[in-house]
């Protein structure tokens, strides 16, 4: 992975944990699907006029149509999913797993898709990041921990995350990366606003209650994509994906020191492999 992906794809881990960490603490009072949509709502405005702009420029080209409604279905299954998830789990095991799952899917997936090939040492880096996501998640009781409150709802999130990660490596080489988060936030936001349309009280209090967090979450959650999309235009996306990982590292320390999840010293542990892994992803080629 080269230095600039590399960078593109730790800021992006830096702003996906923080915005995530917001959706949670929302939660935990709140509606985190609410507060997902409002942020989503948010964020379609801000890039709005930038992605009008590059689609006057350029065009919308047929080539890419297809991954633009792909990724808006996607997206909104994905942050269905994360709310859901949100509202029952702890932050320090559903991040991990959601996240943790994308870095077991993509690998092979896009072996079979884009016939991306690993090299040995970017394996053992995808490798590393997954036992450090196990210890991270790990129970002494393995029934507790697989049926944790939340856990199932994180999986089907990763199952999504795996799957839009896939369409937009694709999507972006066929349009602007901007014209392209653009799209997704605005057809995401309209999808999502049907399904929330008859709980516009939780929405008007979500705004109310969360309205700063709301906007900076509006904010960061495009921005960080942004950079992925990005780095997807320079670096194989089973690299991208795992390396953006890093910040599961983050969510396990903000979930246990921030929110008092807990278990410091494991988080502590799992956070050291998982950097392992990024480092060697970072080093593959």
């Amino acid at each position: 992975m080269s230095p600039v992906a590399l960078g593109l794809v730790l800021a992006a881990a830096v702003i996906h944990a923080g915005w995530n960490a917001l959706a949670k603490r929302a939660g935990v009072a709140g509606d985190p699907l609410a507060f997902l949509w409002c942020a989503g709502a948010i964020g379609t405005l801000l890039y709005l006029p930038g992605v009008l702009y590059v689609l006057t420029e350029t065009g919308l080209p047929r080539a890419a149509l297809p991954f633009v409604v792909a990724t808006i279905l996607l997206h909104s299954a994905y942050f269905f999913t994360l709310g859901r998830a949100y509202r029952s789990g702890d932050l320090s095991i559903v991040y991990p797993v959601a996240r943790g799952l994308g870095v077991v899917l993509v690998p092979g997936l896009a072996l079979v898709i884009f016939d991306e090939r690993l090299s040995p040492f970017g394996v053992l880096g995808i490798t590393l990041v997954v036992l450090g996501i196990v210890i991270l998640h790990w129970r002494r009781r393995a029934r507790a921990s697989l049926f944790a409150p939340g856990t199932g709802w994180a999986i089907a999130t990763g199952v999504t995350i795996a799957g839009y990660s896939l369409v937009d490596k694709a999507g972006v080489a066929r349009l602007s990366p901007l014209a392209y988060i653009g799209l997704m936030e605005l057809g995401a936001t309209c999808v999502l606003g049907s399904v929330l349309f008859g709980r516009r009280d939780a929405l008007r209090r979500e705004w109310q209650v969360n309205r700063t967090a709301v906007l900076i979450a509006g904010l960061l959650s495009p921005g960080g994509y942004l950079l992925v999309l990005f780095a997807f235009q320079l670096s194989k996306a089973a690299y991208v994906v795992a390396g953006r990982e890093v910040s599961i590292v983050l969510s396990a320390l903000i979930g246990s020191l921030w929110m008092g999840e807990g278990r410091l010293a494991q988080r502590a542990v799992g956070a050291l492999v998982v950097a392992a892994g990024v480092a060697c992803v970072a080093l593959a080629r």
